[in-house]
This record gives structure tokens, C-alpha cells and sequence, in this order.
């Protein structure tokens, strides 16, 4: 919160005594919390209700970590404005325009007091699945610096999660760092008992409330680190997205654990296996280190090597180290403070001693299908795909696996379809008698594109689901004056990545 003059200070004061004396004082009652929620809805404090009333402007501009645009969207006074205001913005509105039962949030801590002015307590946004989040409130330049046990809010992590975990009903579902507990929300659909963990006590206790609020109940909560609260326990699903900020030291515990390098991410994959039931899945959110020298693949395969499960990893984004701290030490709103250079230096300085290139983010699912070849599949998608991923990972898995289990002649012999979307395009100089490139692309799914010889792309157009690839092959052999495919792993590759499927 950016404020001006006076009024600032006096606020700056009131909140930094109030806000850190009373965080922990934070207990809604589930009454309250269920009429809180029916305020919510009747005003239009919703996803929906939020973007229409800011607009594409003020909305762009809050992802810059930019107010006056919402501010100005939400200054008429009105109820909905109001509501932004308090809960999503975090800054003081006035007694007379909070039409909500003002002493009982009072008395649970959800609001403080300043002046003749109440402010939200915590942050609570209203979520994709129609439930809410109740976390701290965001830190902005210029606010107190963030306690060690600060709870984060929902963002882009935790909706690239959500996005990427399977839609399959399971029993038993693990929420490892819950967190604020969204990641639950997206649970409750699907699982019919949940677990959800956090080495924070705040992070639980903000979560219950968030699942309080979002009519979601029976979670149950275990404080601790990794997987020591669910110690010889087996899960159907498990779902993480953990502490991955590699740092030279722990200081936010919802981003960073002290662990050396990318080695909290290392053994968390490693011990995840033994917390999995048979054809269990696990969903997780990673970084990882470039190290001169080393492909990053190796490193990260190397993770999964020897775990039983079949594995897919995938990397969405590569920072060089000065955009790593750079990005963290703005997410901690450390810009423009004293100890920003000196940490900037710090971490930099480590990254070297490290011999660090470059960090990775991406996804990491673990499928234990009990298959005694397992596969590991470790790729780069910077691009747009189609989301939400979950609803054809299982899909994508199976297709790497399958791909990989057949023997040739099982693949000759199968029938295959062209997926869903692929599209065919030929490069090259107009009125050329044949193309310089022949590629498929992917217009749904994870969208590859892939370039092709002669043979693959007329198999790609006679394929149907009945008729055999061995025959095929042959047949597109003497019509093309080729001897076809000498083995069948182009073919293969195409299996694996999506672009052909096995028919009836």
C-alpha cells in the first residue's frame, strides 16, 4: 500500500503495531464465516463481479503491483467497490460504507481498526473454483518488511498447478505445503478425503479459514516438514506446490527451506513414491539449476532415476541468475529498501561461487503404474498450450508410455488415428515440385509442432484407426519409390508426443 503525507505515516505506525500484534489473533467462527460468504455472493464479490466492476485496465495494472487504477475503479463508494477495497486492495474504508457485521470481524481479527476507518486483516480474493482465499495481506513497496512466517496468496504458481493436476476422481489426496489452502479447493471435487500439510502453523490456520469460507469441509491438517505428518501413509494423489526459491538462505518459509541449491526439489521427488498407492499420481511445481557444464536434463532426470515411477517433466521457463533475485526480491518488495543491493550482491555472488547459469521452472508428475520399465519423459514447452492441462495429462502420460512399452513388430501391427487437431503444413519456394519442410503441428493439447519426412506425413493422412502400420508403411514404400522406414522409431517419437494415437 502506497499512501502520501501525513495520513500515511500515522497509518504506516497503526498498522505495523495492530497488523503484527494481532495476525495470530485471526479465529473466525464458521457462522460468521458462512454469513461472510453470503455477503459476498449477494454483492458480487466474485471472480466475475471483480473483473467486470476494474475492468481490463485497472486489472493489467494490479499485476504490475499498480493501485490507482483500481482505486479509481472502486472510488463511488458502492457496496461491491467497497468490498475490492477492503478485502483484495487492503486499504481503509470508512465504518459507514462496510455494510458487514463490523464487530463481530473486529472481535475475530479479520479487521483492525484505524481511526474511524476499518482494514482487512488478511487478504481474501475470490477464487476460480466460485470458493475464496484468505491469505496475508500482499506486501507492496513500502509496507513493513514481511514476518519469516508470512503467508502468501494464490498466483500464477498456484493456478499453474490447479491447471496441470488430473481430473480423475481419486479417495485419497495429498496437499503438501497447502499453504492458504487453494489448492484444496480444487480437491474437494474430486477427492473423497484430503490431507493437507504446512511447516507453518499461520499457513493452516489462514487455510481452515479459507476452506471455511468456501463451504469446504472434512480437510484434514498436519504441521511439518516434506512428508513427516503422513510418515508410512499412501496417497491416490498427491499435489505440491512447495517452497521451490533457491536462495543462499531460508528467510520467507512459503518460498525458501534452507536447503542447498535445488535439493528441497531433488528429495522431495525422490521420497514421493513411497507416499504414493498403486497407479498413484503426483503433480508438483519445481525450479532447478542450470550448472555450467551440465544439461539441466541430466540433472533433473537424474532425480527421478530409480524412483519405480514412470515420469514427465517439463520445463516452462528458463531466468538467467539477475532475473532469478530480481524477481524474488520484488516479490518480497524489496526494491528501493536498504538491504536490497547488499542482497542482490549476496545471492549473486553465491549463484557464481555455484557455477549457476540459469534457473528452470516447470512441472514434475510421478505416475506409479507398476510397470517395471519406467519411463521418464524430460522436455522444454515455453509456448501457449491448452489449458487446463489436467483435463488430457492422463492422456499425454499414457501416450509416453505406451510409445515407449511396444515392441516393433506390436507397433507394426497396431492400428493408428491421427489426434484430435493436427494439421499439416509444407514450407517452401512457390512452384517448387516438393516442400523443404513438411511439419505437423498440434492445434489442441500441449500444441507441438514437429517436422516430418515423406513417409510420416502420407502415413499421417491415411491412418484410420483400422487399417495396420507394417501394411501401411509398405504400401506408402511402393507408391513413393522408398523402402519405407528401416525400424519404426520416427513413428514412435509421433506416439509418444501426441500426434498419432493407437485406434480401436
Amino acid at each position: 500500500m502506497r499512501l502520501s503525507g501525513s495520513y500515511a505515516s500515522l497509518l504506516d505506525r497503526n498498522l505495523q503495531s495492530a497488523y503484527g500484534a494481532r495476525l495470530l489473533c485471526v479465529d473466525a467462527p464458521s457462522d460468521l464465516l458462512i454469513r461472510l460468504r453470503d455477503r459476498f455472493q449477494e454483492i458480487g464479490y466474485t471472480i466475475d463481479g471483480v473483473r467486470e466492476r476494474l475492468g481490463d485496465t485497472a486489472a493489467s495494472a494490479l499485476a504490475r503491483e499498480e493501485l490507482v487504477p483500481a482505486l479509481r475503479a472502486t472510488r463511488d463508494g458502492d457496496s461491491l467497490g467497497t468490498l475490492i477495497r477492503l478485502w483484495w486492495l487492503g486499504v481503509p474504508v470508512s465504518t459507514a460504507a462496510a455494510d458487514l457485521p463490523l464487530q463481530e470481524l473486529l472481535r475475530s481479527g479479520l479487521l483492525i481498526k484505524v481511526g474511524d476507518t476499518v482494514q482487512a486483516n488478511v487478504h481474501i480474493q475470490p477464487w476460480e473454483t466460485g470458493g475464496y482465499v484468505v491469505s496475508d495481506r500482499k506486501v507492496r513497496p513500502g509496507d513493513p518488511a514481511l514476518r519469516r512466517d508470512h503467508v502468501v496468496g494464490a498466483g500464477g504458481a498456484s493456478a499453474n498447478l490447479a491447471q496441470l493436476v488430473s481430473r480423475k476422481p481419486v479417495e485419497r489426496a495429498l496437499d503438501l505445503g497447502t499453504g492458504c489452502g487453494v489448492q484444496v479447493l480444487h480437491l474437494a471435487d474430486r477427492a473423497s478425503e484430503i490431507t493437507a500439510t504446512d511447516v507453518n502453523a499461520r499457513a493452516l490456520h489462514l487455510a481452515r479459514l479459507s476452506w471455511g469460507l468456501s463451504g469446504v469441509a472434512g480437510v484434514e491438517t498436519r504441521k511439518g516438514s516434506m512428508f513427516e505428518p503422513v510418515d508410512g501413509e499412501r496417497y491416490d494423489l498427491i499435489v505440491s506446490n512447495p517452497p521451490f526459491v533457491i536462495s543462499p538462505a531460508g528467510r520467507l518459509t512459503y518460498r525458501e527451506t534452507g536447503y542447498r541449491g535445488d535439493e528441497f526439489c531433488r528429495d522431495l521427488v525422490r521420497l514421493a513414491p513411497a507416499h504414493l498407492a498403486a497407479g498413484g499420481t503426483c503433480h508438483l511445481l519445481a525450479n532447478w539449476l542450470h550448472v555450467r557444464g551440465e544439461d539441466w536434463r541430466d540433472r533433473v532426470g537424474g532425480w527421478l532415476s530409480g524412483t519405480g515411477c514412470d515420469g514427465w517433466v517439463v520445463q516452462r521457463d528458463v531466468q538467467d541468475p539477475a532475473e532469478y533475485v530480481e524477481l524474488w526480491l520484488r516479490d518480497a518488495a524489496e526494491q528501493g529498501t536498504p538491504v536490497y543491493r547488499d542482497r542482490y550482491d549476496e545471492w549473486m555472488e553465491w549463484f557464481e561461487e555455484q557455477e549457476v547459469e540459469g534457473v528452470g521452472f516447470g512441472w514434475i508428475t510421478l505416475d506409479d503404474s507398476g510397470s517395471l520399465d519406467p519411463v521418464v519423459r524430460i522436455e522444454q514447452l515455453t509456448h501457449q498450450v491448452e489449458l487446463p492441462v489436467g483435463a488430457y495429462v492422463d492422456r499425454v502420460l499414457d501416450a509416453i508410455t505406451t510409445a515407449h512399452r511396444l515392441s516393433d513388430d506390436e507397433l507394426r501391427d497396431a492400428a493408428l488415428t491421427l489426434a484430435e487437431g493436427v494439421i499439416e503444413e509444407r514450407v517452401g519456394p512457390p512452384g517448387a515440385d516438393d516442400p523443404s519442410v513438411i511439419r505437423l503441428r498440434q492445434t489442441r493439447g500441449l500444441r507441438r509442432t514437429t517436422d516430418v519426412g515423406t513417409v510420416e506425413a502420407a502415413l499421417a493422412g491415411v491412418v484410420d484407426g483400422e487399417l495396420k502400420t507394417g501394411p501401411l508403411l509398405a504400401a506408402i514404400g511402393e507408391l513413393t519409390g522408398k523402402p519405407g522406414l528401416a525400424d519404426t522409431e520416427s513413428v514412435r517419437r509421433l506416439v509418444a508426443e501426441g500426434f498419432f494415437a493407437i485406434g480401436r
